[in-house]
């Protein structure tokens, strides 16, 4: 068995730690909630969907923005931001969710698809009025709400289950209650492309949507390959890294007939009895990290985001000697912000380990990309969070400083120009600002910042 159990010494101490981090980021947003009392968002990226938020007074129409830039029209209390793969989302201190972006799937909650030309303005999600909203989370084609009693909302459009509103329900155009979720306290979820992971506060995982490759772990009857790793063969030298991706999703997309659909949530079976403390799903792979210090990946493993040796399907341990705790996913790459080697669990040192697709440099690192390895770029920061999109990455740390790396295309990374950077970067356009909150689209980027 190759599995690396050398994460599993020291647990108990470990555990302690992961608790106390728990409690200060809960802490973190109520304060957040309470005490902010003026903030602004900031976006950059691709601006061709308008996920910026930005008028056409600033950037022109559908156009970039290659610095960070402040989205007006948004209100003044901002607690928090999400960054889908064409669209985003803001939650206020009053429990009001905004959203602005791609809206062919309704995922902006305005009671159905609207004007291209009123995308890139933010606008209140309709029909939560009876919702105080803690979180939302922005994906491809859905979005999602958590209120404070722990109730999910979901609306979009997703022929793969996504939504989790019950047999062959593809599409809300307004927020929907899953009612499959009712009595449980749901903390957190997280999307993939058509499947989705939900985390309770007793630390309970639920599964739904498409359940190809054992993305969801065997929550459906049977283990099954997705018609997309039949394309993974193709030769990607020959794409951008942009065009690889896209033609990947639109070949498997074709070739799906008869999709393994769980249109419900259920409960992932093989971890009854474990304590799910973080959750994040890729494109077509997911990540669980547990209390006890496992963390464990299932889904596709065609760019080694996996980062396993084991390539059954399935839930099985990521091959990582560092100690997870806290995790996040690109479209094809692993994240986690580690406490340090086994060797070394104290003070308040972390190193980031990334794994997967490295075409554009998002690992941030040299090595082989199917393997976690240490960003040694960032081995002198402390890191608050990290996100990744479809070919970059953006970090923040505990002084507040913002660092980008990989594919500088569309101004992605805030730097002002295109260039792709192979290392993290310090975004020096965020110097003086204090910086609550970052986050990455497929292509895109939000940054919450105190006034």
């Amino acid at each position: 068995m190759h599995c690396n159990w050398k994460m599993l010494r020291g647990l108990a101490v470990l555990k302690e730690e992961r608790k106390e981090v728990l409690v200060m980021l809960q802490s973190f947003g109520r304060c957040m909630t309470t005490c902010v009392s003026r903030s602004s968002v900031m976006s950059f990226g691709d601006g061709s969907h308008g996920a910026l938020g930005l008028p056409t007074s600033l950037t022109g129409v559908g156009t970039d923005a290659y610095e960070p830039t402040r989205i007006p029209g948004l209100p003044s209390d901002i607690t928090s931001v999400s960054a889908g793969h064409y669209h985003s989302l803001a939650v206020t201190s009053l429990g009001e969710v905004w959203g602005w972006g791609r809206d062919l799937e309704c995922q902006l909650g305005r009671g159905g698809p609207s004007p291209r030309d009123s995308w890139n303005e933010p606008k209140r999600v309709t029909g939560l009025d009876q919702v105080r909203v803690c979180a939302a989370f922005a994906s491809g084609v859905t979005s999602a709400a958590i209120g404070d009693d722990g109730s999910l909302w979901v609306w979009g459009k997703s022929k793969r289950g996504q939504l989790g509103l019950g047999k062959e329900v593809i599409e809300a155009a307004l927020p929907s209650k899953i009612e499959a979720l009712a009595g449980e306290n749901i903390v957190k979820v997280s999307f993939g492309w058509g499947h989705a992971l939900a985390q309770t506060d007793d630390g309970k995982l639920f599964g739904w949507g498409y359940s190809a490759d054992g993305r969801l772990g065997s929550i459906a009857e049977t283990l099954e390959t997705s018609p997309l790793d039949s394309s993974a063969n193709m030769n990607n030298q020959e794409l951008s890294a942009f065009e690889a991706a896209e033609k990947l999703v639109l070949e498997g997309m074709e070739k799906e007939r008869n999709m393994p659909i769980i249109w419900e949530p259920r409960l992932v079976r093989e971890l009854n009895g474990v304590e799910v403390v973080g959750i994040a799903c890729g494109l077509d792979h997911s990540l669980i990290l547990c209390g006890n210090g496992t963390l464990l990946s299932c889904g596709s493993n065609i760019y080694g985001q996996l980062g396993r040796s084991k390539q059954e399907l399935g839930m099985l341990p990521v091959d990582i000697s560092f100690h997870p705790i806290s995790i996040a996913s690109g479209l094809g790459h692993s994240l986690a912000i580690c406490r340090g080697p086994s060797s070394d669990v104290t003070g308040d040192a972390t190193s980031l380990v990334t794994w997967g697709w490295n075409q554009s440099s998002q690992l941030g690192r040299v090595g082989p990309a199917d393997i976690p390895l240490m960003v040694e770029g960032l081995e002198e920061e402390i890191l608050v969070s990290v996100s990744g999109g479809r070919v970059h990455s953006i970090a923040l740390t505990s002084r507040g400083e913002v660092f980008v790396w990989g594919c500088g295309k569309n101004g992605r990374l805030g730097l002002g120009s295109s260039t792709d950077e192979a290392e993290p970067i310090l975004l020096d356009y965020l110097e003086g600002c204090e910086v609550l909150q970052v986050v990455s689209g497929f292509d895109h980027n939000l940054v919450l910042v105190a006034e």
